[in-house]
């Protein structure tokens, strides 16, 4: 007993973390996002594992925009079945695989006024080091939002030795300890309650927010998607309509007409 609030406090403090720590490299990818979106582009939006949840945040949510493309193979972000069939070994070995990266961005074609931001808390693992490395070969800026402390605390799972930090021009810490888990209890040598999904919806939407706020001084915000409580169902219907047609046109022109390469395939 004496463990009611605990996570809610370590949760407060990652969030206030990154609040001192982080809003300079949080403003920079709202910058990067406004202007991929306000040049008719899109802001990509990549993470394996938990590392999905931030990816589905940004878009479609209430109170979220096109122009984020959400990027998310279910081969690695699966969890549910937990083990046979489809089960979390195969996806932890899937995201592992050197030179699938290649193979899922071969599937569009990016412009060079695009941005990619790829979450992980780990940032060792191959799947998204090679999708930042692609990336960065296409001429786009990469964002990553990861856990530094704890992608330094052992060595990369990449050939390279690299993690994906080195990788892009913006860092965006999650703030969370090693291990992610916040909370000791007596008698238990591993702790409980992980952080990264609560830090990354928090910067995720930071993100949105304030690429919002630049987009309208633009006036190259797209229709923003709201629930009928607040404007009512005929408008709220509209702007889903008008936010899924434009997402649509954008992501019709990034993909890529002729599919994957088939050499490409490892």
């Amino acid at each position: 007993m004496g463990y009611g609030g605990r996570w809610l406090e370590a949760a407060r403090g990652v969030l206030g973390r990154i609040e001192t720590t982080q809003m300079d490299a949080i403003a920079s990818a709202a910058q990067l996002a406004a202007d991929a979106i306000a040049a008719g582009g899109m802001a990509h939006l990549f993470g394996t594992g938990h590392s999905r949840i931030p990816v589905e945040e940004m878009f479609p949510r209430y109170g979220s925009y096109p122009g984020f493309h959400p990027m998310a193979e279910l081969s690695m972000t699966f969890h549910t079945q937990v083990t046979g069939a489809n089960g979390q070994r195969q996806a932890m070995f899937i995201e592992r695989t050197p030179g699938l990266a290649e193979v899922i961005l071969s599937n569009f074609v990016f412009q060079p006024t695009d941005v990619m931001v790829v979450f992980s808390a780990s940032g060792t693992t191959a799947v998204p080091i090679e999708i930042a490395m692609g990336a960065r070969e296409r001429g786009m800026p990469v964002v990553a939002v990861t856990a530094v402390e704890h992608s330094m605390a052992g060595p990369s799972q990449h050939h390279s030795g690299t993690r994906l930090l080195d990788h892009a021009d913006v860092v965006i810490d999650l703030c969370v300890p090693v291990g992610d888990a916040a909370v000791r209890l007596d008698g238990l040598d591993t702790p409980v309650g992980p952080l990264s999904t609560v830090a990354n919806a928090a910067i995720v939407n930071e993100i949105k927010v304030q690429a919002a706020a630049l987009l309208l001084e633009r006036d190259h915000l797209p229709p923003v998607i709201t629930s009928s409580a607040v404007v009512g169902s005929d408008r709220s219907a509209d702007l889903f309509a008008g936010a899924y047609a434009e997402h649509a046109r954008r992501l019709a022109r990034t993909l890529a007409p002729d599919g994957p390469d088939p050499k490409a395939t490892p």
